[in-house]
């Protein structure tokens, strides 16, 4: 089988580049980490009017219908260019499990998060989202603040939320099936932090001279940024195939995490002493990365998942 992107999707994801390129995302994550979410805000209205928390919504409700692998290619670049705020949460998960008017809502561009115990035990970004809901037995349920954690990434804040009313949207079917497409979002999204740690560290590499030569001239360099890219890119088809419902999204999750990790670790030491600065952009990335590995169900749930599948498959 042949992966290959539309030209609407090829299209669409570098509209998305283009516009977050010029909305200098580095900027915006920065003063996100400082308390600061009026740039984010505004670039998540930006991105918001390009159709991306409408993506998967159906066009009965407001949205523009369109298909998993459409997020994907959405999350990937989300990734790439380090956007801020709960993305998943709100154009994957919650864009899939709402219905009525508290979708049309997020599919119109409103900022939301979620927490949906055990697996994701914190809603992101709460206190700068419009409406924060958390996971109930029979399915969603509004809820309100009550304590605010950093994160080992300083551009996501953690808060512990607690239903408020009994009033819920959603069903716990649905909630399966948006939990699914938010793990799948969440690989999407450390495929494109992998891809742009390993382009940083790629250019970095021609760049920098030791003893006389560009260290990418090395053979030590040159085989560890090559793990880098076979990682990736073994990781990327089993994120399409989770898209085009091929191979499960836990799968996808644990390829995509540990390519991106990979990454990560290269990137720092490729990088050497300004790997570590916190004045240098590539640790936003590192940060992201060791975030999303445990986003969404850690490695060990998702091994365990992809182990009950085979088990059951093979019964």
């Amino acid at each position: 089988m042949r992966f290959a992107l539309t030209e609407e999707q090829a299209g669409f994801a570098q509209s998305l580049g283009d516009l977050l390129a010029k909305a200098d995302p580095v900027g915006a994550a920065r003063a996100w980490a400082s308390g600061d979410t009026g740039p984010g805000l505004a670039m998540w209205k930006r991105l918001a009017d390009q159709g991306l928390s409408a993506l998967v919504v159906a066009e009965e409700a407001g949205g523009l219908g369109g298909s998993r692998v459409d997020l994907t290619v959405a999350h990937e670049v989300l990734g790439h260019h380090l956007a801020v705020g709960p993305w998943i949460e709100s154009s994957a998960f919650l864009a899939t499990a709402l219905t009525g008017e508290a979708l049309e809502a997020v599919a119109g561009g409103c900022v939301a998060t979620v927490a949906l115990p055990p697996q994701v035990p914190f809603a992101l970004d709460a206190d700068a989202a419009e409406r924060v809901y958390v996971g109930t037995g029979a399915g969603l349920a509004g809820a309100v603040v009550r304590e605010v954690r950093a994160s080992v990434d300083p551009t996501r804040r953690l808060a512990e939320v607690e239903a408020e009313g009994e009033e819920e949207a959603g069903s716990a079917g649905s909630t399966e099936a948006a939990f699914d497409l938010a793990v799948l979002a969440c690989a999407a999204q450390l495929v494109g932090c992998g891809e742009r740690l390993l382009a940083d560290s790629v250019d970095y590499a021609k760049q920098r001279r030791q003893f006389g030569r560009q260290i990418g001239s090395y053979q030590a360099v040159k085989h560890q940024l090559a793990d880098v890219r076979i990682a990736l890119d073994f990781a990327r088809p089993l994120v399409h195939g989770a898209a085009l419902g091929e191979v499960p999204a836990s799968a996808a999750k644990v390829a995509a995490a540990e390519a991106a990790y990979l990454a990560s670790r290269v990137a720092l030491q490729v990088h050497g002493a300004i790997g570590y600065t916190r004045e240098f952009d590539l640790g936003l990335w590192i940060t992201r990365v060791r975030a999303l590995v445990t986003a969404w169900g850690t490695p060990a749930y998702h091994r365990d998942q992809v182990l009950s599948e085979l088990t059951e498959a093979s019964r």
